[in-house]
C-alpha cells in the first residue's frame, strides 16, 4: 500500500492540548452507526459476554537530559527499552555528531554509545545498576512532541491499569477508563483481561518509505498471561467478542493469535506490522484514539476496518473530535 494513502489533513486546532477531565468525559464515536457518545457510554455499546482486554504497561520517566563528556554539549535521551545483552536502546538528539564511543553523562551516570545512530536511535551501555531508580529520580515523563500543554500530575499520562514499567509512551485508549466505566462494564456482564506491551519507537515515528511493504517495524516486548488466553477462549465459547483497548493491545493479541480466533499465552518480541491485507484473527472490536497521518497506527486501522476509516476520520474532524494522545476515541469493528 502506498503510504500517501494513509495520510489525511490534520489541522493543528484538532490536536488535543489538554486532557479531558474527568477522563471518561472524552467523546466516543461508534463507527458502526456513526453516532456520537461520551466514553461513559462504552458499556452500553458492548454486549453481555464480551471480553475487554487492556494493556497494563506503565510509562517510564524515560526522558533524560545529559551532556556529552568532553564537549559539554546538551543531549536528550529517550530510553526505549532494555536488550537481552544488558544494553539499552534510546532515541538521541541531536544525533548529528554522535558516534560509537560517545559518552553521555546524566548526573553521575555514564551512557556510552556502542552502536548507531541509525535514524536517531542508538544502543548504549549504561554504568548504573538500577536504571529504573535513575528514571524515578531525574527522568521526565516522555509526553508526545505534538502536545504543548501541561499536566498537573504525571499520573494523568498513566492509565488506571498501569502496572508494569517499560513503555516510552502511554497506551492512550486506556487513558479514558475510570472505575465508573469499569463498574459499568461489570454490571453489563462484560469481562476484563489484560496483556502487556511496552510501547516503543514506532509510536513516535512516521513511515519514511513510499510503500508499506518497505517499512521495517522495530520490535516491542509483549506478553499474554495464561489467564487472558483462557478468558479469550471462554468468551468465544459463550459467543462473546474480543474488544481490544488500543492498538497496542490489538498488536499483542494478534502477535500471539491463532487462526481459530484464540490466543496463545507467552512472551515475545513482536515486529508484527498490521496493515491492509493483514489477517486479524482475534480482535473483533477495537477502542482507539485518532492517530497521526501516515503512521503505522493508521495502517493498522485501515487494515482492521477497511477503507471506511476515511469516512470515520472525516466525520470526526467535521464534528470537532479531538485527535491524538489526549484526544477522543472511537469504537470500530473488524471488517469481515
Amino acid at each position: 500500500m502506498r503510504v500517501d494513502d494513509l495520510k489525511y489533513d490534520l489541522p493543528y486546532s484538532a490536536i488535543a492540548q489538554t486532557a479531558a477531565e474527568p477522563r471518561d468525559s472524552a467523546r466516543l464515536l461508534d463507527t458502526r452507526t456513526m453516532t456520537d457518545h461520551i466514553f461513559t457510554e462504552l458499556p452500553a455499546l458492548l454486549e453481555p459476554g464480551d471480553l475487554v482486554v487492556v494493556n497494563d504497561t506503565r510509562v517510564r520517566r524515560a526522558r533524560l537530559s545529559g551532556v556529552k563528556a568532553g564537549s559539554g554539549g546538551q543531549v536528550e535521551l529517550l530510553i526505549l527499552g532494555g536488550n537481552e545483552d544488558g544494553t539499552w536502546t534510546s532515541m538521541i538528539r541531536p544525533a548529528r555528531r554522535i558516534r560509537p564511543g560517545t559518552v553521555v553523562e546524566v548526573g553521575e551516570t555514564a551512557f556510552t554509545v556502542i552502536d548507531g545512530p541509525r535514524d536517531g536511535v542508538v544502543r548504549m551501555e549504561v554504568a548504573a545498576t538500577d536504571l529504573e531508580a535513575l528514571f524515578d529520580r531525574v527522568g521526565e515523563m516522555p509526553l508526545p512532541p505534538y502536545f504543548h500543554g501541561t499536566l498537573d500530575d504525571d499520573e494523568r499520562y498513566q492509565t488506571m491499569f498501569a502496572r508494569v514499567p517499560g513503555s516510552a509512551a502511554a497506551p492512550t485508549a486506556g487513558l479514558h477508563f475510570t472505575s465508573r466505566v469499569v463498574d459499568g462494564l461489570v454490571r453489563r456482564g462484560v469481562s476484563l483481561a489484560h496483556v502487556d506491551l511496552h510501547v516503543g519507537i514506532d509510536t513516535f515515528r512516521p513511515i519514511a518509505v513510499d510503500d508499506t511493504d518497505d517499512h521495517r517495524m522495530h520490535t516491542e516486548w509483549c506478553s499474554v498471561p495464561v489467564e487472558t488466553a483462557e478468558a479469550v477462549e471462554e468468551a468465544r465459547g459463550r459467543g462473546g467478542r474480543v474488544v481490544a483497548i488500543g492498538t497496542t493491545t490489538t498488536r499483542t493479541l494478534e502477535s500471539l493469535g491463532r487462526p481459530d480466533g484464540l490466543v496463545a499465552s507467552g512472551v515475545m518480541e513482536t515486529d508484527l506490522f498490521l496493515r491492509p491485507g493483514s489477517p486479524f484473527t482475534v480482535v473483533d472490536l477495537m477502542v482507539t484514539n485518532f492517530h497521526v497521518p501516515g503512521s503505522t497506527l493508521i495502517a493498522m486501522i485501515a487494515g482492521f476496518m477497511g477503507e471506511g476509516w476515511r469516512d470515520v476520520y472525516r466525520h470526526a474532524l467535521e464534528s470537532g473530535y479531538r485527535f491524538l494522545s489526549f484526544g477522543d476515541a472511537m469504537l470500530c469493528e473488524r471488517e469481515r
